[in-house]
């Protein structure tokens, strides 16, 4: 006896209306927990990720520059719909800024401010290359020694003690301000101490920056797995989710120790090379200069999953400017002199929306496993009216120096959301 032919068709679209759904969640899932994240969850952080550079610090002078709009960086986060919010805290020197209870407890309001909106979003904090003399100031909370299983010392930490041995990259920033060397245990001290106050006020991820320099003294990546291993253990125990997510700016394409990734997702600068014919014009290109673009490593992810390239980040980087701006070279991390962030806004309003689709689109045709980190807030080399910043809020009077990106990265990933559920048909 023949089924009836609409009957058939109707368990045909019940299975399709259950695929749909499935793939649907999918799209949308930002869940993740103790055991691991998927990589779907993982790019789909990504893909959502923008950069908010000193958004969780208090409404005071940081050095020159001025952060006086939390109120509009919230709404600009919650309108954007922003999943991953990248830089949002760290010290790149000054380290004695973290004795004040306000620089803890503004960040913390900030985090569940957003959070009450959206308590999936993951704040990263940083742990950076540069390490000061104002260090000795931050006494060593009793809570890292007993973490670590190491006696309790009524002590702060100690600058010298975080440095190579044999001198390599001290007072490489300026006098009194150097890499620290990761192979010394008070280097790893400070690092689990910033990362587990990081985690204690909601962040849940953490970027450990130039980790080839900071690596001088650690080939093998023996000291670097070690303190990897720290942060997840402490993550287990303090974490929202039970989980931090680590990337790393990766010179050498990836952090990967015996098959396996110590990060979970790459990082690098957007690496934009001049068109000299047209000024200040850029474009991105694989293999120019350190670009990783078809270059992130293959291996086994911290959560289980293989893959031939892990996912990455690619991001407007700051780092100042050369002696010759509005001069292409090609040879030069410089694009037309500026970092990349000066460079990108210095272009007219126009442009910069146009230049961000570009990069886009140009990525996911060219190398599906990276992701444009958006630019939110990133500090400046370049002259302007704008606090010594770039921010993407849409100009107001809650934010009279927006640069006004706000609604185009608004729009790219809606559209972005449209093209995975057309992809996935």
């Amino acid at each position: 006896m023949r089924t009836p032919f609409y009957i058939v068709v109707k368990a045909l679209l019940l299975v399709w209306c259950l695929l749909s759904h499935v793939a649907a969640e999918e799209k949308n899932d930002y869940r993740f927990d103790g055991k691991g994240i998927s990589r779907n969850v993982l790019e789909n952080y990504l893909e959502r990720s923008v950069t908010m550079a000193f958004y969780l610090v208090p409404e005071k002078p940081e050095g020159r520059r001025v952060y006086p709009f939390h109120a509009d960086d919230v709404r600009f986060i919650k309108n954007i719909g922003a999943k991953f919010i990248g830089r949002a805290i760290y010290r790149w020197g000054g380290e004695s800024r973290l004795n004040s209870e306000e620089f803890w407890s503004t960040a913390k309001t900030l985090i569940e401010a957003v959070h009450a909106h959206d308590s999936d979003a993951v704040f990263q904090g940083c742990l950076f290359e540069i390490i000061t003399e104002d260090v000795n100031k931050v006494k060593i909370p009793a809570w890292v020694f007993e973490d670590l299983g190491m006696p309790v010392e009524n002590r702060s930490f100690f600058y010298k003690a975080m440095l190579n041995a044999k001198g390599k990259f001290v007072d490489h920033w300026r006098k009194g301000s150097s890499v620290p060397d990761v192979s010394t245990m008070e280097t790893q001290l400070w690092f689990y101490y910033l990362a587990g106050a990081y985690m204690k006020i909601g962040c849940e991820a953490f970027h450990l920056g130039q980790i080839e320099l900071m690596g001088m003294n650690d080939p093998e990546r023996t000291a670097w797995a070690e303190l990897v291993q720290k942060i997840r253990k402490c993550a287990a125990k303090h974490a929202r989710r039970n989980l931090v997510l680590l990337d790393a700016h990766v010179p050498r394409f990836g952090m990967v120790k015996d098959g396996v990734s110590l990060i979970d997702f790459n990082s690098f600068p957007l690496r934009i090379k001049e068109v000299p014919e047209k000024l200040m014009t850029g474009v991105l290109e694989v293999n120019h200069l350190d670009s990783l673009y078809k270059r992130s490593k293959g291996c086994v992810s911290p959560s289980g999953w293989s893959c031939e390239s892990l996912p990455y980040l690619v991001e407007f980087d700051n780092f100042g400017r050369n002696r010759n701006p509005n001069v292409a070279d090609l040879k030069s991390h410089f694009v037309w002199g500026w970092d990349e962030i000066s460079w990108f806004a210095q272009l007219p309003e126009t442009d910069r929306n146009a230049w961000l689709k570009y990069a886009r689109d140009w990525l996911r045709e060219t190398d599906p496993n990276g992701h444009l980190q958006m630019p939110g807030c990133r500090m400046l080399s370049c002259r302007n009216e704008t606090s010594g910043s770039y921010r993407a809020n849409t100009k107001s009077p809650e934010c009279p120096i927006g640069y006004a990106q706000e609604e185009t990265i608004k729009g790219l990933w809606s559209e972005s959301a449209a093209y995975r559920d057309a992809s996935s048909q």
